[in-house]
C-alpha cells in the first residue's frame, strides 16, 4: 500500500500477480501474431493456385481466401487489445489497482485475466458470424458448378435453384455482416475500457459487494466495476478491507447493509490465509 498524500491511498497490483498475469497476456498475444501471420500467408498461397478472371458467381477460392484472412484480421485486432490490456495491467502495477481519495472517492481498474478471455469471446464472435456470411454464400458458389453440368434441362434446373438460394442467403450474409461490424465498433469500445481507472463517489449512490473476494462497485450512469482482490497482496487485502469498512461506516451504511458482514467474513478468510496472492 503506498499513502502518497494525506488520506489517500493506493493498492498496486501485487508483483508475482503481474508476473503471472503479464505472461499469460504475452503468451496470447504471440499465439495471436503466428495465427495472423500464418492465416496471411495461407491467404496468399490459395490466390496463387487459381484464375482471377470475372464471373458472375463466387468462387470457392475466394471463400476460403476471405476467410482466411479474416482471421488473420480478427486475430490482429485481438493482439491489439491484449497490448491494451498488458498497458493497463502495467498502469495498475505502477500507478494503483484501488485507490481511495479523500474519504469520498474510489478509483478502481479491473486487471484479471478474464478480461483475456473477453477478448477471446469477442473473437470468436467474429469468427462465427463470419463463417455464417460465408454459408449464406454457399448457392452463389454452387452456381459456378451447375453452370458445367453438360445436361441443359438439368443445368437450367439447377441454376435456376441456386440463384433462388442465393437470394435468400444473400439476406442472412448481409444480416451477419451488419452483426460483424458492430462487434468491431464493440472491439473499439473493449479496448478503451480495458483496465481503465473509473472513479465513483462514495455517496448514497453507490453500491457495493464482495462475493468470492471479487468487490463489485455500481454507480447510476455508470460502467459497473468487478475487482478481484486476489490481485493484492494479502497485507494489502486486510488494510483495504479495513479502509473500506470505515468508510462504510462513516457513510451510516447506506451503501449496502449487509456489506458489513461481507467485509468482515473476507476479512476472516484474508487472516486465514484462504486469499493470498
Amino acid at each position: 500500500m503506498i499513502q502518497p498524500v494525506r488520506d489517500t491511498y493506493r493498492f498496486n497490483l501485487a508483483r508475482l500477480q503481474y508476473i503471472r498475469i503479464r505472461n499469460l497476456g504475452w503468451l496470447f498475444f504471440l499465439g495471436l501474431v503466428v495465427c495472423t501471420v500464418a492465416c496471411v500467408m495461407c491467404g496468399v498461397w490459395i490466390w496463387t493456385t487459381y484464375a482471377h478472371d470475372f464471373t458472375f458467381y463466387l468462387k470457392w477460392q475466394d471463400a476460403l481466401v476471405a476467410l482466411s484472412w479474416f482471421v488473420a484480421f480478427i486475430a490482429l485486432g485481438g493482439a491489439v487489445l491484449v497490448m491494451c490490456f498488458l498497458h493497463a495491467l502495467r498502469q495498475g502495477y505502477t500507478a494503483g489497482m484501488v485507490t481511495f481519495e479523500g474519504t469520498n472517492t474510489l478509483i478502481v481498474r479491473d486487471l484479471s485475466p478474464e478480461n483475456m478471455k473477453s477478448i477471446f469471446w469477442l473473437m470468436n464472435g467474429a469468427f462465427w458470424s463470419f463463417v455464417v456470411t460465408l454459408i449464406g454464400l454457399v448457392p452463389a458458389i454452387l452456381v459456378g458448378w451447375t453452370l458445367h453440368i453438360t445436361d441443359p434441362v438439368l443445368m437450367v434446373v439447377t441454376t435456376g435453384i441456386a440463384v433462388l438460394l442465393s437470394s435468400a442467403g444473400l439476406v442472412l450474409s448481409i444480416g451477419a455482416t451488419v452483426i460483424n461490424i458492430v462487434g468491431i465498433f464493440g472491439g473499439v469500445t473493449l479496448g478503451q475500457r480495458l483496465g481503465e481507472n473509473r472513479s465513483y463517489k462514495l455517496n448514497g449512490q453507490i453500491s457495493m459487494r464482495i462475493d468470492d473476494f471479487i468487490l463489485t462497485v455500481s454507480y447510476p450512469g455508470h460502467p459497473e466495476s468487478m475487482v478481484d482482490l486476489n490481485l493484492l497482496t494479502a497485507e494489502d487485502q486486510k488494510k483495504l478491507l479495513g479502509l473500506l469498512h470505515k468508510r462504510w461506516i462513516d457513510a451510516e451504511q447506506v451503501w449496502n447493509p449487509m456489506l458489513g458482514e461481507e467485509i468482515a467474513y473476507a476479512l476472516r478468510c484474508a487472516e486465514q490465509g484462504l486469499f493470498v496472492a
